[in-house]
């Protein structure tokens, strides 16, 4: 049985037994509109014995066979309508862009941010802020050479630190964490922090815990029932309080930066923000306020440290797997970089193969395989249903990224998929770990500079080594939710000459 089952048990008599919960139930089933088909839920618990919180990415799959590539799943009292492969996700969030807009319910999230900050707002809210941080971020070099520079001199720090290891084994996740941090901390903050700042190491490990709470069964269940579990004691209150500590480390930076703001001398995304809020402050629709600021900055820092150290740390594990794919990253970095050059990225453009690796090392890992939730913002015709305004949307990135449609034998670890038979890099339009649409990454090139950058300046330098056979190598998800884990790992680093 499956673990959310059991996790259930100390509030499911109480839940089940309540009034309020089918008065609850008729409330959030559609009230109009036709939904698409899919399991049939049970009061209150919904479709809990189909999608297994331990891995719900697989449970939609399965449903997806059985009901097609467009189905409706009930979390909990909640319908949430699941688009699974590349033509029925971009079909939605590209083809009918603006309908599916909206974000949707994340509940472990929204107790914190209660529908401020960027990556959650909705409505003008985050019209408003979505147009000034794209503004603030191309400011400050988002895309352009200075960040590239910015990503550089952190590689070097990086590859220093690296060397300290002298060929011993090491695990490499707080090393790819504090160098990827300082990138976007150099953005939101205006600094980058030593590596051995207790507060950073502080600030990152509370990171990588939230995002392992994000992902966890308790996590599933309680953005399933909220309602009920919000006045329960337990793990999925964890979530909560690491996200308070993180918030508040940014108010104290936007305090900071208020008591010795030049306006005519930004020093940061912070500094550019209180600015704004400065100039608005007499426009009563303003969104520039304190309210989304702390959460604004904090969604740029979270997402900007994670996803891009968690690929990394897993396309590691992958080239110890694949040694013959690592040897021929080697080769191609000698060729056209050497060994003295720093690599920029207009060395991408002649890197073909390293530049696939790149991509495959994203698709495989797959870091957030059930995408963000949407949710449509008007009554919307999707492929013969209808959507009621307010209805949740699950675009499933790992669905996209698998689809054998547009890559061969998915399941399969192979720079192929983006190659053409000419050895040439080829695109590939199913290739969305960004995702697609209105509510596409932030700093989507930013990461991309990062993650070819980031391999290339360590694959010039050292070898990866791994602790065990390339047959015996796990690559199992510590833990799969909202975000595939990578598992914890040792490795070594065996200099170049």
């Amino acid at each position: 049985m499956d673990m959310g089952v059991a996790l259930l048990s100390p509030f499911l008599a109480l839940a089940v037994s309540c009034l309020a919960v089918l008065a609850l139930w008729k409330r959030l089933s559609p009230q109009k509109g036709r939904l698409p088909p899919g399991p049939t839920p049970l009061p209150f618990l919904g479709n809990l014995l189909h999608v297994k919180t331990s891995n719900a990415f697989q449970s939609f799959l399965a449903l997806r066979d059985k009901y097609g590539p467009v189905f409706t799943v009930h979390l909990g009292p909640r319908p949430v309508v699941v688009l699974c492969g590349h033509e029925a996700v971009k079909e939605a969030l590209v083809d009918q862009a603006e309908e599916f807009s909206g974000r949707g319910e994340l509940a472990s999230l929204d107790r914190n941010f209660n529908g401020t900050g960027v990556a959650l707002a909705n409505g003008e809210r985050w019209r408003q802020l979505r147009r000034f941080s794209l503004t603030a971020l191309r400011n400050f070099g988002m895309g352009k050479q200075s960040i590239e520079e910015r990503i550089q001199e952190e590689a070097q720090f990086l590859v220093e630190a690296f060397r300290e290891t002298q060929g011993l084994p090491f695990d490499p996740t707080f090393f790819l964490s504090r160098t990827v941090s300082n990138v976007i901390s150099s953005v939101v903050f205006g600094r980058r922090f030593d590596y051995e700042d207790q507060t950073f190491l502080s600030l990152l490990h509370k990171i990588h815990e939230s995002l392992l709470e994000m992902s966890t069964p308790w996590a599933q269940l309680y953005d399933m029932f909220s309602c009920v579990m919000r006045y329960l004691p337990g793990r999925h209150n964890r979530i909560y309080s690491l996200m308070e500590d993180l918030k508040a480390f940014i108010a104290e930076k936007a305090q900071a930066n208020l008591e010795t703001l030049d306006p005519d001398n930004p020093r940061d995304f912070i500094d550019c923000f209180l600015i704004q809020m400065e100039k608005e402050k007499g426009n009563p629709s303003s969104e520039f306020n304190m309210e989304n600021l702390v959460p604004t900055a904090l969604n740029l820092f979270f997402g900007g440290t994670e996803t891009v150290s968690s690929t990394l740390r897993y396309g590691f594990l992958l080239l110890m797997k694949h040694p013959d794919v690592e040897e021929k990253v080697h080769q191609e970095i000698d060729r056209v970089i050497g060994r003295e050059r720093l690599p920029s990225i207009e060395d991408r453009k002649r890197m073909p193969f390293t530049d696939a690796v790149v991509h495959e090392i994203q698709r495989v890992t797959n870091i957030v395989p059930l995408g963000m939730p949407h949710s449509v913002v008007r009554d919307t015709h999707f492929r013969g249903f209808l959507l009621p305004k307010g209805t949740n949307v699950f675009p499933l990135l790992g669905s996209v990224l698998t689809d054998p449609k547009y890559f061969h034998n998915p399941e399969k670890f192979n720079p192929g998929h983006f190659l053409d038979a000419n050895g040439c890099f080829k695109k590939n339009e199913a290739f969305v770990p960004f995702a697609s649409g209105k509510r596409v990454c932030l700093g989507e090139a930013m990461a991309r500079m990062e993650l070819f950058l980031y391999v290339v300046i360590i694959l010039q330098n050292f070898s990866l080594k791994a602790l065990v056979p390339p047959e015996d190598i796990d690559l199992t998800p510590q833990v799969s939710g909202f975000a595939n884990i990578p598992p914890e790992y040792r490795m070594c680093l065996v200099p170049r000459c």
